[in-house]
């Protein structure tokens, strides 16, 4: 099949077979990575990439640029929080980027569905690196992938995902993602942090060892702190002593279960150091896949899809 998609804006509207080619692509540009021969290829020589990102600091946008780079394409970095203080539309803001001569927009916004609005307006390729409370597609192919590596199939696995789901939305991504391919989510965490009819996509329990019971995956969540309204969550040490992830309640889970989180950790929070640094977290797989996701997409969308060989 092929992947004939303009922009890429969520998982929501993906079907499983456009979801499994993203996730082929990648593994055939860990391949390049991978090679000291072909470490830097020109994929997208010729290209610009724009890096609108409403937060200043962000893991992603490195990995966004960093894949950019290693397909030889040009990188503009925006800072945008500046300009939306100035109070310029991000219709005009994506207008003048695209002008430039951006064939590539990879935005992160605080609105659900900026990115889907900006396509109406430029004509420069949409990356949605993340909107408001909506979605972060990349991030969850980057999960998709590390546990289609790790597993070899998504079709009746019960994957675990642990924290504040409310306010990430990685975990919305994952969600739309996991159950799509067949495997069954269950949640867990505090009932303030659980958006409302969730249960009609996944299994919802009251505490984490009922999640995680015979979990082949567990996934752990940042606490969105800075995303959240006023006393939603009681303390840290309450989140902690009923929903941190430790070696004492990983013991519910499958012998071979691994254990994920999408970044940046609170060590001792959400998740022990123990499960970190332990033989069943791979969280550093996570962090590697990150830039071979983001050059798969990046090359799909540039070639609409067409086939290729690395």
């Amino acid at each position: 099949m092929l992947f004939n998609r303009k922009h890429f804006l969520d998982l929501k509207s993906l079907s499983c077979d456009e979801i499994y080619y993203i996730l082929n692509s990648a593994q055939k540009m860990k391949c390049t990575l991978a090679s000291k021969k072909y470490n830097t290829t020109p994929f997208l020589k010729g290209k610009t990439v724009a890096t609108l990102f409403y937060e200043e600091h962000s893991r992603s946008k490195l990995s966004f640029e960093l894949a950019a780079q290693n397909l030889s394409a040009k990188v503009i970095h925006l800072t945008t929080s500046k300009e939306f203080t100035r109070g310029e539309s991000l219709k005009d803001l994506g207008r003048s980027v695209d002008q430039m001569g951006a064939d590539f927009i990879v935005i992160r916004h605080p609105m659900s569905g900026g990115p889907h609005y900006l396509t109406k307006y430029v004509q420069a390729s949409i990356i949605n690196a993340g909107d408001g409370r909506n979605e972060n597609p990349s991030q969850s192919l980057v999960d998709l992938l590390s546990v289609y590596e790790q597993k070899n199939h998504f079709e009746g696995l019960k994957v675990a995902i642990i924290g504040d789901i409310m306010h990430n939305r990685v975990a919305r991504s994952n969600i739309w993602g996991l159950t799509k391919l067949g495997a069954k989510v269950a949640i867990a965490g505090p009932p303030t942090l659980l958006p409302s009819k969730i249960g009609n996509f996944v299994e919802v329990h009251n505490t984490i060892t009922e999640a995680i019971i015979d979990a082949d995956v567990i996934m752990t969540l940042k606490i969105q702190s800075e995303r959240q309204e006023a006393n939603l969550l009681p303390s840290i040490n309450e989140y902690m002593r009923l929903f941190k992830l430790d070696n004492n309640r990983l013991k519910y889970a499958k012998d071979d279960v691994i254990v994920m989180h999408p970044g940046p950790i609170n060590r001792g929070i959400e998740i022990s150091s123990e499960v970190i640094d332990g033989d069943k977290s791979v969280i550093n797989m996570q962090q590697m896949n990150g830039v071979a996701v983001r050059m798969a997409l990046f090359h799909l969308l540039s070639k609409g899809g067409l086939n290729y060989d690395v």
